[in-house]
Order: structure tokens, then sequence, then C-alpha cells
């Protein structure tokens, strides 16, 4: 919908604002994911390859200090979805902040907003399958197979559940979610059970001799910790799904603030408990980014078969982050779609009412991850969970700058605020830009990777502007029809 029709709607009061989609790319959902589904997305999507193998890499280049990194970045994360989830209960969307920057940002903001995040998660799709791979190596019965092979086996095999219906989507993340936070909740009795024991690990007895003999909580100084940030946020880059999967609930005004309200317990018990455990178990240098960390503490325990156990599960838990990704770009491109911002065929749905083009375009480019995979297997997840991080971090932005707009119209009487709201606005908001926006300065003091990354950003502003002027006569055009339709 375009921002003029938006602001006539809005001069109107909302008496039931879920009875009637405010978003043309709302229409045509069904309502089939329960409380339960959405309260499992919400973390089951977080908990994936960000924590599971790209803690490992972190924890050797920064040390302890990498739970400290995680907590700070839980509590900005925290702020995004709270934002979010007020967002959401005053307005559900499929569409969800791309809809929201739409009404308050206008198209340009909601073009910018859906490209961005289909960046995030086509370079995440990447990421995933590559992690994948990676995983599945670790059996010798794989062991010969090519990367890129099994990076193209998983996209399929993904693929093909995701496009079943909505309804089969949110019970495979349910159990996928049960799988991840059991295996974690497991493997922290065991972490804890090796500390009360003193039972050795790796010929390492566990405790804080582990940290203090090994250069202590910043062995490498400050800047490696610094470094990690966009990493860290690449962790958590899922959680905005809560916003999402509320388009396609029966009652998000009661499953949403429940399930956003219990992100941050479970961020702080799953991924800081789980990094100082980590820390306390075995010194950071141990660590290595092409295994996970969780397999690496059990197969030093003597017991081969606990790693392999928890090789499939951490497989598992790439195979739903991949899940994750190509469920909400989907509904990210249609929203986008029948606002004239994205090709038409994202628009399309099938019988099961699954938006079927959007996953398909997010699946070709997942395609050319296949082939990274071909060509720089050793590099391929570091390239594309930093170019994943510039698309996370602008998204946020959005959120949050959506959320400054929403509140100030608030003031001036033009909407209401629910009664679930971000803390202490304006001030949250804004020091969680200005975080999010020192998290990518930050990049530049890694000339490896992280410089590069930053380099791509005049690149792909370039290639924003050029699509924009390449589709903003179909936008208005979009625009003046849902206009003249809502003034008949």
């Amino acid at each position: 919908m375009s921002k003029d029709a938006v602001n006539t709607a809005a001069a109107t009061p909302r008496t039931d604002a879920a009875a009637v989609p405010a978003d043309a790319g709302d229409a045509g959902y069904s309502k089939d994911l329960k409380a339960r589904h959405v309260n499992m997305i919400a973390i089951g999507g977080a908990i994936g390859t960000g924590l599971f193998l790209g803690a490992g890499g972190r924890l050797h280049n920064a040390g302890p200090a990498l739970a400290i990194a995680y907590l700070v970045c839980g509590v900005f994360a925290f702020f995004v979805v709270r934002a979010l989830g007020e967002l959401v209960l005053y307005r559900p969307s499929s569409g969800s902040f791309v809809s929201y920057a739409r009404e308050f940002l206008g198209e340009k903001g909601a073009y910018i907003a859906g490209w961005m995040y289909f960046l995030n998660w086509s370079t995440t799709g990447i990421a995933d399958i590559t992690a994948i791979a990676l995983y599945t190596h670790y059996w010798s019965l794989f062991t010969d197979i090519p990367q890129w092979v099994l990076a193209l086996v998983a996209l399929a095999v993904v693929l093909a559940v995701n496009l079943i219906s909505v309804k089969i989507f949110g019970e495979m993340e349910f159990w996928f979610a049960i799988i991840k936070v059991a295996t974690l909740v497991g493997f922290m009795f065991i972490g804890i059970f090796l500390l009360a024991t003193q039972h050795e690990v790796g010929g390492q007895t566990p405790g804080l001799g582990v940290i203090t003999d090994n250069g202590g909580v910043l062995p490498h100084g400050m800047m490696p910790v610094v470094l990690v940030m966009q990493g860290v946020i690449f962790a958590y880059a899922a959680l905005e799904l809560v916003g999402v999967a509320a388009g396609e609930t029966a009652e998000p005004e009661k499953v949403v603030p429940r399930a956003v309200n219990s992100i941050m317990w479970r961020v702080g018990l799953f991924y800081v408990g789980s990094v100082v455990l980590l820390a306390l178990l075995l010194p950071g240098s141990v660590y290595s980014a092409d295994q996970s960390p969780f397999v690496t503490v059990l197969s030093k325990i003597g017991v081969p078969a606990a790693g392999d156990v928890m090789n499939l599960v951490v497989l598992t838990a790439a195979m739903s982050s991949l899940n994750s990704g190509l469920y909400s770009t989907g509904r990210i491109l249609r929203s986008m779609a029948m606002a004239g911002s994205a090709p038409k065929f994202t628009a399309r749905m099938n019988r099961s009412q699954v938006p079927y083009g959007g996953i398909l375009l997010t699946c070709g480019v997942c395609v050319l991850g296949v082939g990274l995979n071909f060509l720089v297997p050793a590099q391929a997840f570091e390239i594309v969970l930093n170019v994943a991080s510039l698309g996370i971090i602008s998204t946020w932005v959005i959120i949050m700058v959506c959320h400054l707009v929403f509140v100030r119209r608030a003031k001036e009487g033009q909407v209401t605020r629910p009664s679930f709201r971000l803390p202490f606005s304006p001030v949250t908001e804004i020091t969680t830009i200005v975080f999010l926006l020192a998290c990518l300065a930050m990049m530049w003091n890694d000339p490896e990777v992280g410089r590069k990354t930053l380099l791509l950003i005049p690149l792909i502003a370039a290639m924003l502007v050029a699509g924009w002027f390449g589709i903003r006569r179909r936008v208005s055009r979009t625009a003046d029809q849902e206009l003249s339709q809502l003034t008949k």
C-alpha cells in the first residue's frame, strides 16, 4: 500500500486492525501457525550456525570475552524485537517491517528495507548450506564428496520442505527448535557435571584455571572482541522472524508478547551460558572455525559417539535456519511485489497458500553460494557472514527508525500505541541505532574480510538506486490503483 493511501487509512480510527489487511501483501495467507510454533520460531531461528558453528572461530579469536559480546549484542537484539513486537500488535502483517517501513517511511523506505533483508537472508542461506557441508564432512563417509555437492543437496531438500504449507513449516520448525534447545540444555548439564567433578577435558582440568592460565578473559586484547561484534549480531539475526510469523497466526495479540518477552532470558541462558561453559572447559586456542565448539568438547572427553550425535544436531540447526530464511524472504518479497517493488512472480502463491515465487528467488541466490563453495570452500562461510551482517544491521536500524516515527505519530494522535511497548523511547531506539552503526564501522579494523565487506556498501547503494529508478513508475502506478480503490 502506498504511503498516501496508508496515511488516508490511518486518519480513521482503528477498531480491528487485524480484521482488514492494511497491506495488500497480507491477503491470501492461512492462519495456521499456533502459539507454540511462534514461541519456538522466536528462539529456534536464532539458534543456528551463528552459535553452533560461528562460536568456535570467535572463541579462538576473542577468548572468553566472547560471552560479554553475546550479552551486549543480546540486549540490543531484544530492544529491536521488542520494538517490532509493538508494531506487530499495532498492525499484524506478514510483510512485517517492510510493511511498517511503507507506512512510516514511504515506498523508498520499504524498498530499501525489503531488499536489504533479502540480501541478509540470501547470504545467510549461503552460510547455512556452507555450514551443512562442513558439518557433513565431519563424518569420514562424506569426506570425499565435494563441499559444493553437499551444499546443493541441502538446498534442494529444504526447498522441497518449504513449499508444502505453512502448517508443515511451523511444525517442522517447532521440532527443530525443540531438538536445538534440548541439545543445548543437555550440553550445559554435561558441562556443569565436568566442572563439578573436575573431569579432564582434552588433558585440561576445567574451571577458572583454564581461563587464567591461558591469557585471561582478554587473551588477545580488546580489538578481537570488537571485531567479532558484527558476527555476534549475525548469530541473533533470525529473532525478527517473530514479526513475520505473526501475520500467519490467529491471535497475535496473545502470542507475540509472550514470545518476545521470553527472548531475553533465553538469550542469557543459551548464548551467554553456553559460551561461558565452553571457555571454562577448554582454552580458546583449541576451538576452530571449521568445527562446532560443542563437537570439539564432546570429542575431547573420549566419547566419539557423543561428538557424532552433537554434529547431527547442529546439522539439523543449520537446516532449520535455512528453512526459516526461505520462509521469511518469501513473505517479505510478496509484500514488496504487491506494491510493485519486487518482480511480479514473487507475489505468486500455490494452492497451499505459500508464496513460492519469492522462495524460488532466494534459492536462486543460494545456488550462487554453491558456486562460492566450489571456488573458495575454506573462506565461503566468513565471506557471506560479513555480507549478511550488512543486511541484518540495516534491517534492524530500519525497524528502530520505523518505531521512532510510530511513537512520534502516536504523540500527535494519528495512531494508538498498544499496551505492549518498547520502554524508554526514544532513548532506546537512538542508543540501539548508534550501537548497530558502530558495529558496522568496527568492521574496518578487519582488513582481511571486514574492510572488503564495507567497500561493498557503495556498490550495494548504487544497485539500490539503479533498481529504484527502474521500478519507481510501477510502484507509483500500483499506489495510485490502491488509492483509487480505497476512495471508491
